[in-house]
């Protein structure tokens, strides 16, 4: 009996024994936790009043905490700025020690506390560390202002924008902070810039009393530009004991520019109630004597139901009221089947040399030789550009207009004795400067066609040329412009080819020549002349006939009143 009883507590406590000690190879025990250190804060940055330097700004706040850590939480504020845990006691560091490896959450108060050299715009770095954990940190700004005087404002420069002599721009307004300023303030500008506290007087300088200078306020500065091209200049701030403080100015002047409306889509057609002319009265611009150069420009548009499909011969003429003649002072061809809206301001032709006729109420007639109930609708303006013009004294007189429409020029390559080309010319003694002002394009398909298949005169490319005094001075190419290269595109119809001068959609250009000095007081002959070239009448069409439809403007300047020349048969 109490061997068995031994034996039988022997075999527990080994059986026991082995229970234990194999425990640990368990495969079921749960496994052991791993913990990551980690530090947390509320914000990214904090921005602070601005802060005289040797004072404190008001604190602003932030939430800190950390978990896992293994040594204590080091916060540091590093210089000029401070940190605290109650809002009274503050240092550049505070040292948080652990409660079972954590900071509980916890309130800091952060202030800017700058130091004597600390002046302008200051940024630092709040950190908070712990070994074994990512460190964070916390973006301080502030702007410190010094004890000694000091001024800054929101721009270092300002550009204005291109501004039209005469003009004004709309102010900018200029954020002005000063501090410690002893005396009353400065600001001064030169220049064609101006200032002013209120935005509504304006000045090229201004005295703002000390209080109101050491306070935050607005000036106002705004370019009133008096001549063309580019200004340069500052606005200057004194005070004593303030260093040089400036804003660089810098605006470009530009040319004033009159705009006047005459046609306003006007419709020109032929058939269905409308014409393909139109006279109409305007009153445009009067006093000439800052006027550098007139502008006309040409916009067409396409009525209801769409555009004339046919390039075809269209020009602006003025009446001389002295004679009542048109003058043909502009010619353009029209695009075919579109309008001219793929260019802002449509085609743009320089009329500055009609200048003696184009002032006051002025008798305009447009015209467009369209064959359609379609037609068109017609806008025209005139920019008038100021500044200094070449000669203050301008006059013109027509030598030849055979222009009334593309089948009223002069025939080519025919009996042309029923046109007078040649004439005489007599210019005023003190004409200063003088030139030829020459219109000129080819229609019809006569033959025989040139070596390229070109029939004239709409697409056979000639020379031609004008004599003064029987010598041949100028010459004029009818060839390529460049009719591919049309801005308006893509067009209906036959609008790439290259024609003889001109292209559809496109102002015909003005061929200008200018005459010799010594002509001045003197009478000359003139004569226009045509490459030699036979026209065959082998069209197969009923166009068998070249035409050139023609105008030549005689065009005298001066500084002294002026008379007109005069051109005889």
């Amino acid at each position: 009996m109490k061997l068995l009883i031994k034996s039988t507590n022997y075999f527990i406590i080994f059986t026991f024994s082995i229970l234990i000690n194999c425990s640990s190879d368990n495969p079921t025990s749960p496994p052991v936790e791993v913990t990551t250190p980690l530090v947390s804060v509320s914000v990214e940055a904090l921005s602070f009043n601005d802060t005289e330097t040797l004072m404190f700004s008001d604190s602003k706040t932030l939430n800190f905490s950390g978990e896992y850590l293994s040594e204590n939480l080091s916060i540091n504020s590093g210089v000029n700025f401070e940190i605290s845990l109650d809002n009274e006691n503050y240092e550049t560091q505070i040292i948080i020690e652990l409660t079972n490896s954590e900071v509980s959450s916890q309130t800091l108060f952060v202030r800017f506390a700058p130091g004597e050299d600390a002046i302008g715009q200051t940024q630092g770095t709040l950190t908070l560390s712990s070994t074994g954990a990512t460190s964070r940190t916390v973006n301080l700004i502030a702007n410190a202002l010094g004890t000694i005087p000091y001024l800054s404002i929101n721009y270092a420069e300002f550009s204005f924008t291109e501004t039209s002599i005469g003009a004004t721009t709309e102010s900018i307004p200029l954020e002005v902070t000063a501090n410690n300023l002893l005396t009353s303030l400065t600001i001064s500008t030169e220049g064609p810039f101006m200032i002013s506290l209120n935005n509504s007087e304006f000045s090229s300088t201004i005295q703002v009393d000390e209080q109101t200078a050491n306070e935050d306020f607005t000036l106002y500065a705004r370019f009133e530009p008096t001549e063309i091209g580019e200004s340069v200049s500052s606005v200057e701030f004194n005070s004593d004991g303030l260093g040089t403080v400036s804003l660089s100015l810098s605006g470009v002047g530009i040319a004033m520019v009159y705009n006047y409306q005459t046609f306003n889509q006007t419709r020109l057609a032929y058939g269905g109630g409308f014409s393909q002319s139109s006279i109409q009265t305007f009153s445009l611009h009067e006093d000439m004597t800052t006027i550098e150069t007139i502008n006309m420009y040409l916009q067409l548009n396409c009525p209801l139901g769409g555009c004339n499909a046919w390039d075809v011969y269209s020009n602006i003429l003025v009446k001389d009221p002295s004679t009542n003649e048109w003058y043909e002072i502009g010619r353009y061809i029209t695009p075919y089947g579109v309008g001219t809206g793929q260019l802002e301001r449509g085609l743009e032709i320089d009329v500055t040399d009609f200048k003696s006729l184009l002032n006051g109420t002025v008798e305009l007639k447009a015209f467009i030789e369209v064959w359609g109930s379609d037609g068109w609708e017609l806008s025209v303006d005139f920019d008038y550009v100021q500044g200094t013009p070449d000669y203050q004294y301008y006059e013109i007189a027509p030598i030849i207009q055979y222009n009334n429409n593309s089948l009223g020029g002069v025939i080519y390559g025919e009996d042309d004795s029923a046109f007078d080309l040649t004439k005489t010319i007599s210019l005023p003694s003190n004409s200063e400067s003088s030139h030829l002002r020459t219109i000129i394009t080819g229609w019809g398909h006569a033959t025989p066609n040139d070596s390229d298949g070109r029939p004239c005169a709409e697409w056979c490319h000639r020379t031609h040329h004008v004599s003064i005094n029987n010598n041949q001075t100028y010459q004029h190419y009818l060839g390529p412009i460049g009719c591919v290269s049309n801005p308006i595109n893509p067009q209906g119809g036959n609008w790439v080819p290259d024609r003889a001068g001109w292209c559809p959609g496109m102002a015909v250009p003005n061929r200008i020549d200018l005459l010799d000095q010594s002509l001045s007081g003197s009478t000359f002959s003139f004569d226009y002349e045509f490459q030699p070239w036979t026209n065959n009448l082998l069209s197969t069409s009923s166009n068998i006939h070249a035409y050139y439809a023609l105008s030549s403007f005689i065009i005298v300047k001066s500084n002294t009143p002026v008379e007109k020349p005069i051109v005889m048969d």
